[in-house]
């Protein structure tokens, strides 16, 4: 099964693609980024095209999603939830199964802890991948968290990652 993780965001939007059948292997991460000096509605015009993409490219199975659960700066939550609107919105043009899931579900789910760090969380999905190294930007190991998490919680996947 391919699960396409998606970290949401209107700056930048992280993504990963596991597959499940070959033991979690990745197959691609990365990120959408959309330019400061774009218009809000270009910006959101990008994240759909870069996403539509995205789904022809890998044909993900399922697709899982970070809820918005928490933002410190009130001037973005907005902009966030729009953007994750489309996000959502494109998503469910190319896949019929979509999951969401908090950052403490996806901490728990990789580190046994709901409130680890950011360290911890890019540690394991490193470990948990198999990868040299840690993947960059930020915003890509969260996509793959997600992806990781969704394979761990997802009982019909019946696949002990850790």
């Amino acid at each position: 099964m391919r699960i396409l993780g998606i970290d949401p965001g209107y700056g930048i939007v992280g993504y990963g693609v596991i597959d499940t059948h070959r033991n979690n292997a990745v197959v691609d991460y990365g990120v959408i980024e959309t330019p400061k000096e774009e218009s809000f509605p270009v910006r959101l015009q990008r994240i759909e095209e870069s996403l539509r993409v995205l789904f022809e490219r890998y044909r993900p199975d399922e697709v899982a999603i970070e809820e918005l659960f928490y933002f410190r700066n009130q001037t973005t939550v907005i902009p966030v939830a729009e953007a994750r609107g489309v996000i959502v919105l494109t998503a469910t043009k190319f896949c019929d199964r979509i999951f969401e899931y908090t950052p403490m579900q996806i901490k728990q789910a990789l580190t046994g802890n709901g409130r680890a760090d950011k360290k911890q969380m890019q540690f394991m999905v490193k470990a948990v991948l198999g990868l040299e190294k840690i993947p960059k930007p930020d915003d890509a190991a969260d996509a793959l968290a997600v992806a990781l998490c969704h394979s761990q919680i997802n009982p019909r996947l019946n696949n002990n990652m850790i």
